[in-house]
């Protein structure tokens, strides 16, 4: 849903950004892993010491590389199979730090079994969630469906996050992991469903 309505508006703010990026010459691929590396960094590195907030904002100054790297590719005329593969991998990297980051904190010195699990299981289905539409892709076949697409899911737990890390309850942030692991699942489930019935088209 992010993905549909906020792509337009973010691209404008972030058109000059990535006009200055190309005229100190960065390439896009550049800040493609600049911003992974940020991403990870504001993960793994506080996080997993219950600082939720200060995480999150480190996170949310570089996960927007995903947009502005996007930006200077289109720009500069460089978009094409290896800047999408180069991006689409290191995503799951940055998505496998912030959820894995709180599986670090849960099951070590917030020793909550409940809260690791979950963030365990959006970890794991979101990874699912990705490779289910990219194997679709690579058969020729299309996944492009769901509730729970990526954009949508790193906003909902980034806010969520952050504010436990401000005072708000921790039973929010449960409440959202629980939710994100059901959205996700449904998504995997919608994206098998859409293959099988272009499988079974095909077929006839």
């Amino acid at each position: 849903m992010l993905n549909r309505y906020a792509r337009a508006f973010f691209t404008k703010v972030f058109t000059p950004v990535a006009k200055l990026f190309l005229g100190l010459g960065i390439s896009p691929d550049v800040v493609t892993i600049v911003g992974t590396l940020g991403v990870c960094f504001g993960a793994l590195a506080f996080y997993p010491r219950h600082m939720f907030f200060v995480g999150t904002l480190v996170i949310t100054a570089f996960v927007f590389s995903d947009t502005i790297d996007g930006v200077m590719a289109r720009m500069s005329g460089r978009s094409g199979k290896w800047g999408a593969y180069l991006d689409s991998t290191l995503d799951r990297l940055g998505d496998a730090a912030i959820f894995g980051g709180l599986v670090l904190w849960y099951a070590g010195g917030g020793d909550n079994v409940v809260m690791a699990g979950l963030a365990l299981a959006c970890l794991i289905l979101g990874s699912v969630v990705s490779y289910a539409k990219a194997r679709a892709e690579g058969l020729g076949m299309t996944a492009n469906v769901g509730i729970a697409e990526r954009a949508d899911r790193l906003v909902a737990v980034l806010v969520t996050t952050g504010l436990v890390g401000l005072g708000l309850p921790e039973i929010v942030l449960g409440v959202v992991l629980g939710l994100l692991a059901l959205a996700s699942l449904i998504t995997i489930i919608q994206r098998m469903w859409a293959v099988r019935v272009q499988a079974l088209a095909a077929a006839s």
